[in-house]
């Protein structure tokens, strides 16, 4: 199996990826696809984990123009960290050698419109298991809400898609001793990024400097 890529050049292949899907000039279909099922079956080397939201729109291979075996997908609504979706992302960098992580959270995202809708009209949740995602979200909105400014929904909905993202972020990094290890000792970056559904580009903009 080959040697996993660095965080540094499986950024800059994502990168290069959207730009074909915005450019609708994709690639990643295999020639021989039963060639590459085969070779994947000995075992997988993903160049990076995508902790995604659950929105159909947003799917991670495709966004990225990827194919069989190049990433490890984690997906659930509001592309929130809890214990069994760091312990995933803690799994393919331990197990695969992954060392590039990427928070992707996009536009109009359902469960931010969700948890502002729960804040600021004070209207309760259809289930305590929504509810359990919307608490996840609460922080990164209440923070928005207490700045003293009162934006409008949709700006506020859009300024919550990032801060979400941080935050997410910001507990892979700092909320699990095996990713930090493997951020100091094995070079794992841990990246936030927005995709857009209106323009299809994806907007690398927490860490993305940081992959050395």
């Amino acid at each position: 199996m080959t040697a996993a890529m660095n965080a540094r050049d499986a950024l800059a292949r994502l990168r290069a990826g959207n730009a074909r899907f915005v450019s609708a000039s994709t690639r990643a279909a295999d020639d021989d696809p039963e060639r590459r099922r085969r070779e994947l079956a000995a075992g997988q080397r993903p160049i990076a984990i995508i902790l995604g939201c659950s929105d159909s729109r947003v799917p991670a291979e495709i966004v990225f123009d990827q194919g069989l075996g190049d990433l490890f997908v984690i997906r659930v609504a509001g592309n929130i960290v809890a214990p069994s979706l760091v312990g995933s992302v803690e799994f393919a960098a331990d197990q695969f050698g992954t060392r590039l992580a990427l928070v992707l959270g996009h536009t109009q995202c359902g469960a931010i419109e969700a948890t502002v809708r729960a804040l600021t009209d004070r209207t309760g949740s259809p289930s305590p298991n929504i509810r359990s995602i919307v608490d996840r979200i609460r922080p990164s909105v209440e923070g928005l809400l207490s700045s003293g400014s009162e934006p409008d929904p949709e700006t506020l909905v859009a300024k919550a898609v990032r801060a979400n993202v941080r935050a997410s972020v910001d507990q892979l990094r700092h909320g699990s001793e095996m990713l930090e290890r493997l951020i100091h000792v094995e070079g794992l970056a841990i990246v936030g990024a927005e995709y857009s559904l209106e323009t299809g580009v994806v907007d690398f903009f927490h860490g993305e400097s940081d992959p050395a």
